[in-house]
């Protein structure tokens, strides 16, 4: 299918963009959205940051007219990057359970713990929030390739939201990516490339990336911010959508997941957004959770480093494989968030991350990935060992992805199932009743 032709398929809609300019966050090199700039042209690596005129923006909407639009990422269509509605590509994600727990909650002696469950996107991750933004992007542009490097689930929402474009699409994955994951990167028609070794401090998907979209020009179509500006968009609807489940009154708390840093940033953007146009008073702190195996993000915070100086992690190692970045490419973003939010940064081991996902699974049943249930643990850590979070504190944790993704990582830890005959007496045994 070509491009043109699927904009061809899409529904009129009515649409103002509200778009002031792009701005690198590292040299201040600007840039208007009609350019069609993805990469800061002096190549430092900055993020082109998004901002938008929001004196028109608290004319165009209020929170009445949110509330009577449909769910999803795109209820929020002005303040999103798109210029043409018509290019829009959706699966129909955002609006995902957003439920407050009892029995978790009681375990860990808070009042009110709030999970935003993101595994029931369409391709089981946050990330097709990210996703839909940045292949809507593509389109608008008129590319017709895609690349991503990806430990799974960017590539995995890249290829079904790329499949549904018409697009072609090129996935880097490193080594250790799961089968479930590429699974999903198959089916869905993406040409996949396993990149061998994590070398010290450099992600060899992201090296590869650069290198094809620079020889080829291919749209690059990451997560992270420094290769798109687009996709950190898509990740602001998940406060978005929190900050209307609480009624416009922000958590105490948000605890993410981190890896390149990006989640965070976008989440952050998107409480400031509101913010702005009056829809909420105050902000949240934000909680930034890694693996012990890979937490450059914390060192820093640790070390009050420079933002704009973290320094990579050498020879990432954990059980949240989605996490292994060695560079955070958003953390001078998430870094300058958990500051000015007042947050923290934790580094949580294995044992903490899988003890995490059997509770989160036993309690609420929500079977969620290392990397996904990363947040949880990070949150246990900090209520049980620290003590940093007060009992009548509302708190919200993001689980960002589904234990289908990498279901052998459960899978190492159970205990063999038994086989029996069938009778009662073989029962007994077993289930001792």
């Amino acid at each position: 299918m070509r491009i043109n032709e699927f904009k061809d398929q899409q529904p009129a809609m009515s649409h103002q963009l509200f778009v002031k300019e792009l701005k690198c966050a590292r040299c201040g090199r600007q840039y208007s959205l009609d350019s069609g700039t993805l990469r800061c042209q002096n190549r430092d690596d900055g993020r082109l940051d998004i901002f938008y005129d929001y004196d028109a923006l608290r004319n165009a909407f209020t929170k009445n007219d949110l509330s009577k639009r449909a769910k999803g990422v795109w209820k929020y269509k002005e303040l999103l990057p798109i210029d043409d509605p018509k290019n829009t590509v959706s699966l129909g994600e955002g609006a995902t359970p957003f439920t407050q727990s009892r029995r978790l909650a009681e375990k860990l002696g808070l009042k009110k713990l709030w999970l935003l469950d993101d595994t029931r996107n369409p391709t089981s991750s946050f990330k097709d929030r990210a996703i839909t933004v940045g292949v809507s992007k593509a389109v608008e542009l008129g590319y017709d390739t895609v690349a991503s490097a990806s430990s799974g689930n960017a590539a995995a929402a890249l290829a079904a939201y790329s499949a549904k474009a018409g697009l072609r699409c090129i996935a880097f994955v490193p080594e250790v990516a799961s089968a479930g994951k590429l699974a999903q990167l198959v089916v869905y028609g993406a040409e996949v490339v396993k990149v061998r070794g994590l070398e010290l401090g450099v992600d060899p998907t992201v090296k590869m990336l650069k290198e094809v979209c620079d020889h080829y020009g291919w749209y690059p179509c990451p997560s992270f911010g420094p290769m798109n500006p687009y996709q950190v968009e898509g990740t602001k609807t998940m406060s978005y959508e929190i900050a209307e489940g609480l009624d416009w009154m922000p958590p105490d708390w948000v605890i993410v997941p981190v890896g390149a840093g990006t989640l965070l940033t976008g989440n952050w953007k998107g409480y400031l957004d509101f913010q702005q146009l009056g829809f909420i008073g105050r902000l949240p702190k934000m909680i930034a959770v890694q693996s012990t195996g890979c937490p450059p993000l914390v060192r820093a915070f640790e070390e009050n480093a420079d933002p704009a100086r973290i320094r990579p992690w050498d020879k990432p190692d954990s059980v949240a494989t989605g996490l292994m970045d060695p560079f955070p490419w958003d953390g001078d973003a998430a870094l300058k968030a958990i500051r000015d939010s007042r947050g923290r940064a934790v580094a949580v081991s294995n044992t903490e991350i899988l003890d995490a996902q059997k509770l989160l699974a036993k309690n609420e049943g929500i079977f969620a990935e290392p990397s996904g249930v990363t947040s949880l643990a990070g949150l246990v850590k900090l209520t049980k060992h620290e003590k940093a979070i007060d009992r009548s504190d509302t708190v919200v944790v993001e689980i960002t992805g589904s234990g289908l993704k990498d279901p052998n990582v459960a899978l190492s830890g159970m205990l063999e199932v038994p086989l029996i005959d069938a009778s009662i007496e073989s029962l007994r045994r077993v289930l001792k009743v």
